[in-house]
């Protein structure tokens, strides 16, 4: 057995106080992820999708984040993939940034709802060719028998396009989440950590700050 119950660190890079809080959290997000990407982190838009399906199990994948904005928060997959059947049972999902270098952590549940085909294609079309053909070729959460095979599918497709521009999958796509609450978390001394949770009012957003 490898012993952990010892490993721990503490977070001494600085709190976080309420008067320097923006009034909007996608404001306050950007600026966080801004200075995720300045501080040279490795996948600054890596996050977690949380979902549940209906039989209640939840399930948890790292994805990119590739949009966001008032609206919401973006990502892409295959809309036949495990966590596109979940959201068509339970749309309500909650992402999650592990900002370990910073100290930080962001928390956002909300509702999935697929993006339009425009914002789709436009993304599509920005991809790498070699990831527009990965998306044809793999058949995401379903067994596959061999990494042979799934190269064998990827020079299939490979083929098959050459002539031309590849086109969108149907099965593919975007989900915007539309956020319920926000919550920013900064580590401090002590294990007596900063977080802050805004709360999606009728009148706008409401801030708390949540015990740690």
């Amino acid at each position: 057995m490898i012993d952990i119950d010892q490993v721990r660190r503490d977070y001494l890079q600085g709190g976080l106080k309420y008067e320097d809080l923006a009034a909007d959290p996608i404001d306050q997000f950007e600026r966080w992820l801004q200075q995720a990407i300045d501080a040279g982190m490795e996948d600054p838009t890596a996050m977690t999708v949380a979902t549940v399906n209906a039989d209640g199990q939840p399930s948890q994948r790292i994805v990119l984040l590739k949009q966001v904005d008032r609206a919401g928060f973006v990502f892409y997959t295959n809309y036949e993939s495990h966590k596109a059947q979940d959201i068509a049972v339970n749309p309500l999902v909650s992402l999650h940034f592990p900002w370990h270098a910073l100290e930080r952590q962001v928390k956002i549940c909300g509702k999935a709802e697929k993006v339009s085909l425009t914002e789709s294609l436009k993304y599509f079309s920005s991809r790498p060719e070699e990831s527009q053909l990965a998306a044809w070729a793999s058949a995401q959460s379903r067994p596959v028998s061999s990494r042979q095979l799934l190269m064998q599918q990827f020079n299939a497709m490979k083929d098959k396009f050459k002539q031309g521009k590849i086109p969108l999958p149907d099965f593919w796509g975007g989900y915007r989440i539309v956020p319920s609450s926000i919550e920013f978390w900064q580590g401090g001394a002590h294990r007596l950590h900063d977080r802050f949770q805004y709360t999606r009012t009728d009148s706008g957003w409401e801030i708390q700050r949540l015990a740690p």
